[in-house]
């Protein structure tokens, strides 16, 4: 609860200097511009609840309720050559299923960007951009509730890169930097001990009776220099369908160059009415440096732990505002 207090008081601060050129939930909203001509903002808030009760049901099944939410908002600056873009995306959600007396989350997202832009030549701007994401809540191995396997500032994901962004109109964006720094950051110490997300894990040695002596904490930041692209493309499919799309990649050029991290994300969004709308969302993420049981076993008979692609779909319907 404190974090997400923490992230409300940092959203009411940030609205007011925030929001990126082409973002997946909110570049649909109705933009409004400032009394100053140069500056436009605007935002989607959601929520969707969804419910099942079953008595005496012979297919049978489970209870369950699960609710989210999602704030998208944006502010973008425009005078002559110079552009300055800012994205804040906030998204939550739980589920209550059967006989469990917890709630278990399935949705959980921080995402803010920055782009400041100064142009070069027709459609090419030189760029420097900030982007940070992490998550509100503690993630747990369900229905394993005791092995936490992630928490607020762990991970955290802080990238600054300086590069080229092609824009030929609002809904395509494209950038391309070969100088970028990112940092990730564990703020759980058990989680960097175990060496969580690629930082560097605790060292440990034996005593005379056997036991495990710490000699080393792990690390809470792992820094890398390489290279970023990132695309942002929205299109109408057709009436009241829209579709957006970001893709982000990066690779290393000290350690395993070559090996790329995959961000990408989709959004379709179908609007019913003003106040009603669908989302189906998806988010596939690959990272070498993130272990995952692969559920198969190794010739000793423990868990094998590798890379392995991710993948989350969340399909919603629900109250949806613009402002």
């Amino acid at each position: 609860m404190k974090n997400i207090l923490f992230l409300l008081s940092f959203l009411s601060s940030t609205l007011l200097i925030s929001q990126d050129s082409l973002p997946l939930n909110a570049q649909d909203s109705l933009a409004k511009t400032d009394t100053v001509k140069y500056w436009k903002h605007g935002g989607t808030i959601g929520i969707a609840v969804q419910q099942v009760s079953l008595t005496n049901w012979a297919a049978g099944g489970q209870n369950s309720i699960s609710g989210s939410g999602l704030l998208s908002v944006f502010l973008t600056y425009q005078k002559g050559k110079l552009s300055w873009n800012n994205n804040l995306d906030l998204a939550y959600g739980v589920i209550k299923q059967g006989s469990n007396k917890n709630w278990w989350k399935n949705d959980d997202r921080i995402q803010f960007t920055s782009k400041v832009g100064l142009q070069a030549i027709k459609k090419w701007n030189y760029a420097f951009l900030l982007d940070f994401k992490s998550q509100f809540a503690p993630g747990y191995n369900y229905p394993n509730d005791s092995t936490i396997l992630s928490n607020f500032m762990a991970p955290a994901y802080a990238l600054a890169s300086l590069g080229m962004d092609y824009q030929p109109n609002e809904n395509f964006s494209m950038f391309i930097s070969p100088l970028t720094a990112k940092i990730t950051m564990v703020y759980d110490q058990k989680l960097a001990d175990a060496g969580a997300f690629g930082v560097k894990k605790a060292e440990y040695n034996t005593d005379n009776l056997g036991n495990l002596v710490l000699l080393h904490q792990g690390e809470n930041i792992r820094t890398e220099f390489g290279a970023y692209f990132k695309m942002l493309l929205k299109r109408n499919v057709m009436e009241n369908v829209i579709f957006a799309t970001q893709l982000e990649l990066f690779t290393n050029y000290s350690y395993k160059p070559g090996n790329i991290d995959v961000n990408w994300t989709t959004l379709t969004t179908l609007k019913v009415n003003k106040y009603i709308s669908a989302t189906l969302t998806t988010h596939l993420i690959y990272d070498d440096d993130i272990q995952i049981v692969t559920g198969k076993l190794k010739s000793d008979g423990s868990p094998e732990i590798g890379p392995r692609t991710q993948f989350k779909q969340v399909l919603a319907v629900g109250f949806s505002c613009k402002f």
